[in-house]
């Protein structure tokens, strides 16, 4: 469904398991930080409010998004986490790298998520411009970390 005409922060708050003995990694890019803080906050704010504890929920940075993908694949080694959540934004510039960077670190998490036991949930913003990052960072069409993080319980259950 296009986020045009959905909120990322709507779900039923009633279909989401207790995550009260969960654990969760968070890998997030410092490239954008007005955009991956609000995610990270969305993502953690939610995992807390269905029962996730903070010591459970473990943050780890990268300087970008491509390194998402290393970020994500050193956690999965640490066998310790339910899921794993990576938050990143990628605004389109001038040049082919947007492109680049979307297409790899798309292929890299999907690689991961074939080869490992836990889920990866992907939270990459891919947007043409701030305005669109910053309406799905906690703006108008809500927060992306959110949807993340009610993902990251549905799967670490499933």
């Amino acid at each position: 469904m296009a986020t045009a005409y959905h909120n990322l922060s709507d779900y039923d708050s009633q279909s989401i398991p207790d995550a009260s003995n969960m654990c969760f990694g968070i890998v997030v890019a410092e490239w954008n930080p007005e955009i991956t803080d609000a995610l990270l906050k969305g993502a953690v704010t939610t995992l807390e409010k269905h029962g996730a504890l903070p010591e459970n929920i473990h943050v780890k940075t990268v300087p970008g998004s491509f390194e998402l993908i290393y970020g994500a694949h050193q956690m999965t080694k640490r066998g310790e986490y339910d899921a794993i959540i990576i938050l990143g934004s990628v605004i389109r510039g001038e040049t082919p790298h947007f492109d680049y960077i979307c297409q790899g670190v798309t292929y890299g998490i999907a690689k991961l998520n074939a080869s490992n036991e836990i889920p990866i949930i992907y939270g990459l913003l891919t947007t043409e411009n701030m305005e669109q990052a910053k309406d799905r960072s906690g703006g108008k069409l809500g927060n992306k970390g959110d949807e993340c993080a009610i993902d990251a319980i549905k799967m670490a259950k499933f």
